[in-house]
């Protein structure tokens, strides 16, 4: 992909910002998975395989295949019919590319109009990294995607903000139907109660200072039991283990993504010290914070 790295010394996971092809519209670029291994090839793709962390989204599926991607070190398998999305800031690392034909679509959060970055909710964290579609909903978004990518291929013939223009709509045809599908999973569309919305919300600007569902409770007015009962029945876990596992997510990002010590990751996330942050690692990774971070950055180049 068309991305200069902002980190080269193979420590950090680095920030990938986006860049725009030669020629090209700013803020958005579509190809074909083809075009992509070609460009693995090439000086800017040699530490292709290796984790990143990119300034801005990665849209794909397949037409044929499977693909297997690490998304904030949770591994996802993609095959036709389901699409991967990777949002600005998640930690991602690529698998191999040969076995798999597709279209992948990237774009800068600033690209999107604010109704659809709205309506497509396209600042959701909590967001799952792989959509399943079925039916008339894989059929639209699969024509949505063709109009894209042609559209995207005849910029010549347009006057570039008419083409710019058009990109954005036909964009934001292509996130509204992704975001808000008929059936998803086959099945009627459920969305989560206001407990549970607030409660994530609060959660993400908090985490750093406390891991005290009481704290939450209090905040919003809820009692422990309620925010515990309103998380399990939307995330499918206690409202307690939410909290740890987003403050576990956010170490491995840390310890990815800088060469922070381990005493000023602890310090950020709220910890006494050092030690009472390598417990708590321990006790929900099975590894230490230092163990983790030479792991995720040995991970070799796939042949």
């Amino acid at each position: 992909m068309r991305a200069n790295e902002t980190a080269t010394s193979g420590t950090a996971i680095p920030e990938v910002p986006f860049t725009a092809p030669p020629g090209g519209p700013a803020g958005v670029e579509v190809m074909t998975l083809a075009e992509l291994r070609a460009r693995r090839a090439t000086a800017t793709g040699r530490n292709f395989h290796r984790p990143q962390r990119p300034a801005f989204h990665h849209l794909l599926t397949l037409d044929h295949g499977t693909l297997c991607h690490t998304v904030d070190f949770t591994e996802h398998a993609v095959g036709p019919g389901s699409w991967l999305w990777v949002r600005p800031g998640q930690v991602q690392q690529w698998g191999g590319l040969d076995g798999a034909d597709g279209t992948l679509v990237l774009f800068e959060p600033g690209f999107p109009d604010p109704a659809t970055v709205a309506a497509a909710r396209l600042d959701d964290v909590f967001a799952a990294a792989v959509v399943h579609t079925t039916g008339p909903d894989r059929d639209a978004l699969r024509h949505a995607l063709q109009h894209l990518h042609r559209e995207y291929a005849a910029g010549a013939e347009l006057p570039a903000d008419i083409h710019h223009a058009l990109l954005r709509h036909l964009l934001a045809a292509l996130l509204l139907r992704l975001a808000n599908p008929a059936t998803p999973c086959g099945s009627a569309a459920t969305e989560p109660g206001e407990t549970y919305r607030r409660f994530r919300q609060a959660v993400e600007h908090r985490f750093t200072r406390t891991r005290r569902v009481e704290d939450y409770a209090r905040l919003l007015g809820y009692s422990p039991r309620t925010l515990s009962r309103a998380t399990l029945a939307a995330a499918g876990v206690g409202a307690k283990e939410f909290v740890d596992r987003r403050v576990v997510l956010e170490a491995k990002r840390l310890l990815a993504h800088s060469d922070s010590s381990a005493a000023r990751i602890a310090d950020h996330l709220g910890f006494a010290d050092a030690a009472n942050f390598a417990k708590f690692f321990h006790q929900r990774t099975g590894t230490t914070p230092i163990a983790f971070r030479t792991a995720v950055r040995g991970t070799a180049d796939p042949e």
